[in-house]
C-alpha cells in the first residue's frame, strides 16, 4: 500500500517535471518580442477607452496602429499635438481632420406632445420598443437620457425641457451619442459652423405643427434666404449642406418656427 503511494508521488513528480520544462521551453520558443513602439504609443493616448476609435480601448488602437488596422487620426479623443507624435513613432504624416461637435436636430421636449404616458424603464431605447415611444411625433426626442449615459466625457446632460444639452468644452466628437440614440437624431458638426436644424421630422407642415410648435415645415424659406444655396428642403426638412454654409445667418432670420438655431 505504502509502496504504491511512493510510487503515485514519484510518478505525478516525474510527469510535473517532465511538463514544466516542456512548457519552459515553448515559452522560450513562442514568445514574441513586445514591440517597444506599442508602449510608446499607449503613453500619448488619453486612456478614456472610449471605443470611438473603433478598437477595444487605447491599448486595442495602439496594437492596431502598429498592425495598420487603424489610423492616428480615428481618435478624435488624442490632442493633436500627441498625435503628431505619434505619427512621428509610426513613421507616417499625420492626417488632420476637421474638429467636430455634437448637435441634437430636435427641439420639442416638453414642448412636444406625447401620444400615451410611458411608465417603463427610463431609458431611450426600451421606450422605442413600444410604439416608437411615447411623443407624438414620431422622429422626436424620448427625452430619458440614454446619450448622456453613453458619452464617456461627460458632455451631455439633461435640461429642464427633457432635452440633451451638450457641453462643446467637454465634446469630443467621438460619435458614441450618434450611435446610442434610437431615433437617429444627433449628428456631428463641424465646430466652424455656426448653424443646425435642430428638428428630424419628415412629415408635412401642418402634421408637424400638430404635435409639436418648433419643428420644421418644410417652408422652403431658409433655402429661398439662404444666398449660397447651403440649404435645401428634402422630404419636407431642411438640410445644411456644410461644404457651402457661411455662416451668413439669413435662415434664422426667416425661419417661422425658429427650429434653426445658433450653436453655443
Amino acid at each position: 500500500m505504502i509502496g504504491e503511494i511512493i510510487v503515485s508521488v514519484v510518478t505525478l513528480s516525474g510527469l510535473g517535471l517532465i511538463f514544466g520544462i516542456g512548457l519552459a521551453i515553448a515559452s522560450k520558443k513562442l514568445c514574441v518580442s513586445a514591440d517597444p513602439k506599442i508602449e510608446a504609443i499607449y503613453t500619448r493616448l488619453p486612456g478614456a477607452n472610449c471605443g470611438a476609435c473603433g478598437m477595444a480601448g487605447c491599448m486595442g488602437f495602439a496594437l492596431g496602429l502598429i498592425q495598420g488596422s487603424c489610423t492616428v487620426d480615428k481618435c478624435p479623443v488624442t490632442e493633436i499635438n500627441k498625435k503628431l507624435e505619434i505619427a512621428e513613432i509610426l513613421g507616417q504624416q499625420l492626417k488632420t481632420k476637421t474638429k467636430t461637435v455634437a448637435v441634437l436636430h430636435c427641439g420639442g421636449g416638453r414642448r412636444a406632445k406625447d401620444k400615451f404616458k410611458y411608465e417603463g424603464i427610463k431609458d431611450c431605447i426600451a421606450a422605442n420598443l413600444i410604439a416608437g415611444g411615447q411623443k407624438a411625433c414620431i422622429w422626436g426626442c424620448l427625452g430619458f437620457g440614454s446619450c448622456v449615459r453613453a458619452c464617456p466625457f461627460g458632455a451631455i446632460t439633461m435640461g429642464p425641457d427633457e432635452l440633451p444639452i451638450i457641453d462643446e468644452n467637454k465634446c469630443t466628437g467621438c460619435g458614441k451619442c450618434v450611435q446610442i440614440c434610437p431615433k437617429k437624431l444627433f449628428t456631428l458638426v463641424p465646430v466652424e459652423k455656426k448653424f443646425y436644424v435642430r428638428c428630424s421630422s419628415l412629415d408635412f407642415g401642418k402634421l408637424v405643427l400638430d404635435v409639436c410648435p418648433v419643428g420644421c415645415i418644410g417652408c422652403y424659406k431658409c433655402q429661398k434666404a439662404c444666398p449660397v444655396s447651403a440649404i435645401t428642403v428634402i422630404n419636407n426638412l431642411a438640410v445644411f449642406d456644410y461644404a457651402k454654409c457661411q455662416n451668413l445667418g439669413e435662415c434664422i432670420q426667416v425661419c417661422p418656427t425658429k427650429c434653426i438655431v445658433g450653436r453655443n
